[in-house]
């Protein structure tokens, strides 16, 4: 990282936000709003809320709040996206396509549902997709190659049993191809037309949240000297859980019980705590700004080279009507005042 990239900032502010179709969502304590560009000379902005699901004590608990925030994350950014999307299409940036018969079809049947209808579909998916990459596809994969490596067999019972050293070599197979997978996803995505301008529009959030933080007036001169690496980010989130999922799996037998399906099995029900670790871990990195949490956040910080670019000015222009909007008047989102630190 550049020398001023890693200078230390006045404030940190619980604000964050995310890229969308031509647009931005930026996300305050106490109202969220997305700010869209229509045209070369209008930028369209709308508040938006989902209720939270989780609103018990419980939910809050720490690595507990770690789910239900990303699943209340998600469910706002969904909302946001498609937003973004029907003004995209209205404007023209984006090209709607003629509707085959059986999207006719559907929207006969479900009408206004239909939209919901495609994004659980589309989550459930998505979901069952990343499952099967990132936790049954690599410990098959240890199985298939490097597993025979580190069995042997117990002279008492005659059973197949694995070594303690096949634990933490599968363990460190699993996180590296995890990395590899994920990378190389972002850098095949990130080829994409339509997805540069969304990672311009992702380095346009983050600088402007980092020209508040800075405490500089919110104008395009001021935002586009700021870096674009930013430790509290999705991406960086991703990676810290990618992380921790390799140590939590050096605790995980390779074959529990004496059967290998149990291993990612196990390393799906303890997906729950990977993500509260990581949460809380972006969290921490989120409310401080030192030496010893810039080095933590440096992998994230590095993976952001992929999934932001440097944006144009009219992208700027957008991230900063999004950021005026929900900063709030009594100064509640600020969760740390660095201007005093050494």
């Amino acid at each position: 990282m550049k020398k001023q990239d890693m200078k230390q900032q006045k404030r940190i502010t619980s604000i964050g936000g995310s890229a969308l179709i031509e647009g931005i969502m930026m996300r305050g304590p106490k109202r969220t709003t997305v700010a869209c560009r229509v045209d070369q000379d209008t930028i369209y902005t709308e508040d938006i809320e989902v209720k939270p699901l989780f609103k018990s004590k419980f939910w809050k608990l720490p690595l507990i709040r770690g789910i239900a925030g990303m699943v209340d994350s998600m469910r706002l950014s969904y909302k946001a996206l498609g937003l973004s999307a029907d003004k995209a299409m209205e404007a023209g940036t984006v090209e709607e396509e003629e509707p085959s018969k059986f999207e006719k079809w559907l929207d006969e049947k479900l009408g206004d549902k239909l939209m919901n209808v495609i994004m659980v579909i589309a989550s459930v998916l998505g979901v069952a997709l990343a499952l099967g990459l990132f936790v049954f596809l690599p410990a098959a994969l240890f199985d298939w190659t490097l597993g025979g490596m580190f069995q042997t067999t117990d002279p008492e019972t005659g059973k197949v049993i694995y070594t303690v050293a096949g634990q933490f070599v599968k363990s460190a197979f699993c996180g590296v191809l995890k990395i590899a997978l994920f990378i190389g996803y972002m850098l095949l995505v990130s080829q994409m037309n339509d997805m540069k301008r969304v990672f311009k529009y992702h380095g346009a959030e983050h600088k402007t949240i980092f020209c508040y933080e800075n405490d500089e007036e919110l104008t395009v001169e001021n935002v586009r000297k700021q870096t674009r690496f930013h430790p509290r980010c999705g991406t960086s989130f991703l990676v810290v859980t990618l992380l921790v999922s390799i140590v939590v799996g050096l605790f995980i037998p390779v074959a529990p019980f004496g059967v290998k399906f149990l291993n990612p099995v196990f390393r799906l029900l303890l997906l729950p705590i990977m993500v509260g670790l990581g949460y809380e871990f972006i969290k921490l990195c989120g409310r401080h700004d030192n030496t010893l949490t810039r080095v933590l956040a440096t992998p994230g910080l590095w993976a952001q080279r992929i999934t932001t670019k440097e944006p144009e000015d009219e992208m700027i222009e957008c991230a900063i009507e999004a950021m005026k909007a929900v900063i709030p008047d009594d100064g509640s989102d600020i969760v740390n005042d660095c201007s005093c630190a050494p």
